[in-house]
């Protein structure tokens, strides 16, 4: 169905093509999954599917790549929209409507579909999307999980041969996850529809995938193969797999079910370290570092708090009766459904939202009355869409802006740019980095005034592991000095690595707060890899599990 003969991609201006080498074959009714690190081509890979590489990207493309046997070359994507349907990292970006209803059926009005087919489709892809409660809403008022779910329902209605997802998953609440992953396996067994799908988050995608095409690095040919086969291999693997790489067992499991299954001699193996695993990187969870040195001393004020705060929104009620306080040093995870009200929380911490009753505080701050100047030094938020904070045309001058408004050294923020994104030159523009790159060098922006309130929303979209790694690296030293730091993610393994403590919202409501062992161990929707696999015991990542495996010499 989808067929890449000897494919390089080389963009205006660049020195080296993007990809290369690319020869593989995606057969009709398959669902393969498209892994590698941050920044070595996969989206353009996909683009090239679609026909947006290169009749919109510009560039060069060199080889042959065909869908349905139509050339993409001679193919604009106009033309290839009837068989190929595509969602990118952005979902903003697809919209063309104000509506949910409207923006489903816009795809089959351009194709000039009857009018009652029109009507069935989108009350068929409404319910397989759980999104009938939604039909009405403007979809500038919906979450960005919400946004995305109506982006992949948008190019599910025309019913094409062929998806092409970037990233689909990275906005979306584990359920919410499984929901559009259940569909993806429903179109592709029951209907043959042929599906290429690049995702980082591999815990969640692994398993349903029929083949796996890596690319190992950039420039590097892919290597195509049966999923456990290319994890032995891959510089990218979920948790399982790096739980099964440590066990040293063969073949490597892709599912929490097969790993359990070989998981009881390790159990016993790690049955007398248990207790360690509350203690994670040698600290309780439950206690952030500053306030464990000061046990006969005041307690430190407040990074921020919210106190009986409620926010409604286009007649919305996206908070209720909120009361939260956030510790210096501590690193709190938000987790909940998309639309519980995460994004909403912080936005009322930074000021971007006004309280419709209660206070917050940023400090002796309140945000929404503070002049923006002044609150850069308070507190910093890494929003979802990362271009909301780049506007200079190279990160050198992002970088220069930054120290300027922070009022630091020169080279402060470069400096950040560097630990957390390696290799990205002084000269390239923000445009050109990968979803995952441009979060990474909006936090450097942000990092450069040092808030002692750090505020990051779903921040690991687009990171692949290393990345991410990198970033935990970064935001324990930050705790380490005392920055309280608040994540909204969906990233189950991200809190279980970093977080002390896990604030749950439902529907605008804390529904639990208490430390990161206590509420995602208790939470069949929010518990790590690990944890399933090794329960009942409480061990929470793989480092955990090393860590233990070291100390008793096994």
């Amino acid at each position: 169905m989808i067929r890449f003969e000897d494919v390089s991609v080389t963009y205006d201006g660049a020195p080296e093509p993007t990809v290369r080498g690319i020869d593989f074959e995606v057969p009709e009714g398959e669902l393969v999954l498209l892994a590698g690190p941050s920044g070595v081509g996969k989206s353009t890979v996909l683009g090239a599917v679609s026909g947006l590489v290169p009749h919109f990207t510009g560039g060069t493309l060199r080889g042959r790549v065909t869908v349905a046997g139509r050339d993409t070359r001679t193919h604009k994507p106009r033309e290839l929209a009837d068989v190929v349907g595509t969602v990118g990292q952005d979902p903003l970006s697809h919209f063309v409507t104000d509506t949910v209803e409207d923006e489903l059926a816009y795809g089959m009005e351009s194709l000039g579909l009857a009018p009652d087919v029109m009507r069935r489709r989108v009350e068929e892809t409404l319910d397989l999307l759980g999104l009938a409660g939604l039909r009405d809403r403007p979809i500038a008022t919906l979450s960005g999980g919400q946004q995305q779910r109506v982006a992949i329902g948008s190019v599910l209605t025309p019913h094409p041969s062929v998806l092409v997802l970037d990233e689909p998953t990275s906005a979306l609440d584990p359920a919410a996850a499984e929901e559009v992953l259940a569909v993806l396996q429903r179109l592709v067994h029951d209907l043959g529809t042929t599906v290429l799908m690049a995702e980082h988050r591999l815990e969640r995608v692994i398993q349903y995938a029929d083949q796996v095409v890596l690319l190992p690095s950039p420039g590097a040919p892919p290597i195509l193969g049966d999923p456990a086969e290319v994890m032995a291999v891959s510089p990218v693997y979920p948790p399982v797999v790096a739980l099964g790489r440590l066990a040293g067992w063969s073949p490597l499991p892709l599912t929490v079910r097969d790993a359990r299954r070989r998981a009881g001699d390790l159990r016993q193996r790690l049955e007398a370290s248990e207790g360690s695993a509350l203690q994670g990187r040698g600290e309780l969870r439950d206690q952030p570092r500053t306030t464990r040195t000061r046990h006969h001393s005041a307690p430190p004020t407040p990074s921020g708090e919210a106190r009986a705060l409620s926010v409604t929104r286009a007649r919305i009620q996206a908070l209720h009766d909120i009361t939260l306080t956030i510790t210096p040093g501590e690193t709190i995870a938000l987790m909940g459904r998309n639309g519980a009200g995460k994004s909403t929380l912080l936005n009322s911490l930074v000021g971007l939202v006004k309280p419709s009753s209660g206070t917050v505080r940023v400090g002796e701050a309140t945000p929404h009355r503070t002049a923006p100047k002044d609150l850069v030094r308070k507190v910093g938020l890494v929003p979802q869409e990362p271009r909301d904070l780049l506007y200079a045309d190279t990160v050198a001058a992002e970088c220069a802006a930054a120290d300027q408004d922070a009022g630091t050294d020169p080279g402060t923020c470069r400096a950040l740019v560097t630990e957390l994104l390696p290799g990205v030159t002084d000269d390239t523009h923000p445009r050109d980095l990968s979803e995952g790159q441009r979060l990474a060098l909006a936090l450097a922006v942000v990092l450069t005034a040092r808030p002692p309130l750090l505020l990051l929303d779903e921040p690991t979209r687009g990171l692949d592991y290393a990345a991410k790694a990198r970033l935990v690296t970064v935001l324990r030293a930050l705790a380490a000095e005392g920055h309280a730091i608040v994540l909204a993610t969906h990233d189950v393994e991200l809190a279980a690595e970093l977080a002390h403590r896990v604030v749950l919202l439902a529907e605008g409501e804390v529904i639990a707060d208490g430390p990161t062992a206590d509420v995602v161990v208790s939470s069949p929707s929010f518990a790590p890899q690990v944890t399933k696999i090794l329960a009942p015991q409480h061990w929470l990542t793989v480092a955990q599990v090393r860590a233990a495996q070291e100390e008793t010499g096994r």
